[in-house]
């Protein structure tokens, strides 16, 4: 039992790991996190890489008053924050990544996720205005993201869920910021984004059902 216990404890490291590879930030963060004398900065590196990020989070707070400015100890903050669903402060701190590495696609990717997920958590108090100005700020950030790497299917994927989101939101006549038109122009630029996944990826059948969906709403106003 133990042995198989270590194998899958090897499997979710390895999984973390290939993820933080893929937004492709990992290897600068990591050589330098190996360099790095602050114990913090070690401690808060094995706990993210172990995927226990809660830890991460408390040891990369700890940290960063002795190193604030430094971006890849914001960077992985950011990503710990995000993966224990502390939206905010993920936004936060990929928004400082941002302002010291402008050119940092996975950066804006996260800050653009986190901000989705905030704008659509029905649990929060926020006002439709609030959540309309998160989703014009992810669709923002994606389409900065695609700007710098336009070959990610993933960004205009999730561009096309926020798209949808704000349509959902503010195609709802209840809704205090009610905009049909806007509404409809968010949908055809959801249906754009899918269409544009699709071509690249036309096995994609959850997408597929996605975009009959979008146009079933865009119908419905």
């Amino acid at each position: 039992m133990r042995v198989k216990l270590n194998k899958v404890h090897l499997s979710v490291k390895k999984v973390v790991i290939a993820g933080l590879f893929v937004i492709g930030s990992i290897p600068a963060f990591a050589q330098n996190a190996d360099n790095n004398t602050n114990p913090y900065v070690k401690l808060g590196q094995k706990a993210l890489i172990d995927g226990d990020f809660k830890a991460a989070v408390t040891n990369l707070e700890k940290a960063l008053p002795s190193d604030p400015q430094n971006l890849d100890i914001l960077y992985m903050l950011g990503y710990s924050q995000y993966q224990s669903n502390d939206y905010t402060g993920a936004t936060k701190s990929f928004s400082s990544v941002i302002k010291g590495r402008p050119n940092d696609v996975s950066a804006y990717y996260y800050r653009a996720k986190a901000q989705n997920t905030l704008a659509i958590d029905t649990e929060s108090k926020l006002t439709d205005e609030q959540r309309s100005n998160l989703l014009h700020a992810s669709i923002s950030d994606y389409s900065k993201a695609i700007e710098m790497n336009d070959s990610d299917a993933k960004l205009y994927q999730n561009r096309a869920m926020a798209f949808r989101d704000l349509g959902n939101l503010i195609g709802t006549s209840t809704s205090k910021n009610y905009n049909k038109t806007a509404a409809v122009e968010s949908y055809d630029n959801c249906i754009k984004d899918l269409e544009t996944v699709l071509k690249k990826n036309p096995n994609r059948k959850d997408l597929d059902l996605e975009l009959k969906k979008v146009k079933v709403y865009r119908t419905s106003l």
